[in-house]
């Protein structure tokens, strides 16, 4: 509350200050910049959805998360499966690079070779299954494989590079060159892009304080931001009639990852009595924005893999959950360290399961660290339990990268080091009912939420909505309204 009173105060003080001139540029403040716009090496959040704005792909999913194609041609010859461990595609024969150069099976070549062969890439295990590429003429390429893998298509999610510049050695990481809907122009203390079919400008500029960034939607200096608020300035903004709020169901999977080598987490018993001393529904009926959902798999309800697939949400019950410590034979109170970020509202939803936690005779310490600190530690298995949300997945295949014995870090991303032998025969099999309901009574995760979407934008501000995964795709679309005028006079 006493945020809010001050977020008022500010506003007032410096509403004589008056609205900044903002003509033609869209300004989108976003909480943290991306860190590399090379497709072939971003991780984050704030580069993927960049990159997806900036590059092509061969294949992107639809809402249902099915692979459709970009690229390639959307007839059914596009992609001829002449057996299991080749595929060929035929290109659109109008995709042009941003330099004005024509997109060919060349450049998809280069861009999959050259993915190979950087060894640093962290997406190069993916496609190490690939056993050469050929160029069969301008528009046609044909993948073959080392070994059959009928997921093979919708991992064609990567943008595609122009052949001369990765010849050069040109840096896409600071100066992309795509053939997406939006240009690169300049990275300097913001990032702006150029929507190429009406060269309407779009500026992205991180602010990475929550009420900071509020401030500068409510004096004009920001015409759209999305996410990472408190609830509160969410409702606060929802008051303020000159800003428009939109709201959407959320997709990205937040859960507490557990170190499955440890002693006492290593215990399923142990692992049901945490996640049922954990209140999800109050969380986020207290804490989190509008049309956030209780999770109880990585993939959501709606993901085509979960159809007919019934997961039951752990309530909350203290009494139980100590009970089941008992039964295990441990003497409480249970004492376990949390690893979180120093994010104010990671670092709010660490106290509050702290306050659950208690009357199970669960002993929370928090640790907060830097995010870079924070990442590592979890990257190299040196914690007892942390929290994390995967953004953006769409393919099945999660289930294997993160709980397979096979992919203990570096070969994908098991961080708990969770080994199950009947969970590894059902990811075989591709078994994926039977792999959810596994996962879920196993707990190598404690499931917590999926958070909804919003953004928050100028009231002249159209054509503009958040999406389940938190993507930016809409500024191929947005409009403000003073910038048709403009445009018409």
């Amino acid at each position: 509350m006493l945020r809010i009173i001050l977020l008022m105060i500010f506003c007032l003080l410096l509403a004589a200050c008056g609205k900044p001139e903002n003509i033609g540029e869209i300004n989108f403040a976003i909480a943290q910049a991306p860190l590399n716009l090379d497709p072939r090496y971003a991780t984050d959040a704030a580069s993927e959805r960049v990159n997806r704005l900036i590059y092509q792909p061969l294949v992107d999913f639809d809402a249902a998360m099915q692979p459709v194609y970009v690229l390639a041609t959307s007839d059914t010859s596009s992609s001829d499966t002449l057996n299991e461990k080749s595929y060929r595609f035929t290109l659109q024969k109008s995709a042009t690079f941003h330099n004005g150069k024509t997109l060919t099976a060349h450049d998809v070549k280069a861009t999959y070779d050259s993915l190979l062969s950087l060894k640093d890439s962290p997406h190069a295990a993916e496609f190490s299954n690939i056993e050469r590429i050929k160029v069969e003429d301008e528009h046609t390429v044909l993948f073959q494989l080392k070994q059959p893998d009928k997921h093979f298509v919708a991992k064609l999610i990567l943008g595609i590079l122009p052949k001369t510049l990765i010849e050069k050695n040109h840096d896409f990481s600071h100066q992309p060159v795509g053939s997406g809907a939006l240009e690169f122009v300049s990275w300097q203390n913001k990032l702006t892009l150029k929507r190429t079919g009406d060269n309407q400008i779009i500026s992205l500029q991180e602010v990475k304080d929550p009420t900071v960034r509020v401030l500068k939607l409510l004096r004009g200096e920001a015409d759209l931001i999305q996410g990472d608020l408190p609830p509160e300035l969410v409702k606060h903004l929802q008051s303020k009639p000159e800003i428009s709020v939109k709201t959407s169901v959320g997709a990205n999977f937040s859960y507490l990852g557990l170190n499955m080598q440890d002693a006492i987490l290593k215990q399923q018993k142990i692992r049901l009595a945490i996640a049922h001393a954990i209140n999800r529904q109050a969380i986020i009926d207290k804490v989190m924005v509008k049309n956030s959902r209780v999770a109880a798999a990585i993939l959501p309800p709606e993901h085509y893999t979960n159809l007919g697939v019934s997961l039951f949400a752990y309530d909350y019950n203290p009494k139980l959950a100590k009970k089941l410590l008992q039964d295990a034979g441990i003497k409480l109170p249970l004492k376990l360290v949390y690893k979180t970020s120093t994010d104010a509202q990671r670092v709010r939803f660490a106290t509050i399961l702290q306050a659950q936690m208690r009357p199970a005779g669960i002993a929370l310490e928090i640790r907060s660290l830097d995010w870079g600190t924070f990442f590592a530690d979890v990257k190299q298995g040196n914690f007892q339990l942390f929290g994390l949300t995967w953004v953006g997945i769409k393919t099945p295949e999660i289930y294997s990268k993160a709980f397979g014995s096979d992919f203990f870090p570096p070969n994908g991303f098991n961080r708990g080091r969770y080994a199950d032998t009947e969970l590894d025969k059902l990811l075989a099999n591709e078994d994926w009912p039977a792999v959810t309901q596994r996962i879920h009574a196993q707990l190598p995760y404690i499931p917590l939420w999926y958070e909804g979407q919003f953004a928050a934008m100028q009231k002249n501000i159209t054509d503009y909505a958040p999406k389940p995964d938190g993507n930016w795709d809409n500024l191929t679309t947005i409009i403000r309204s003073d910038t048709i005028s403009n445009h018409a006079n």
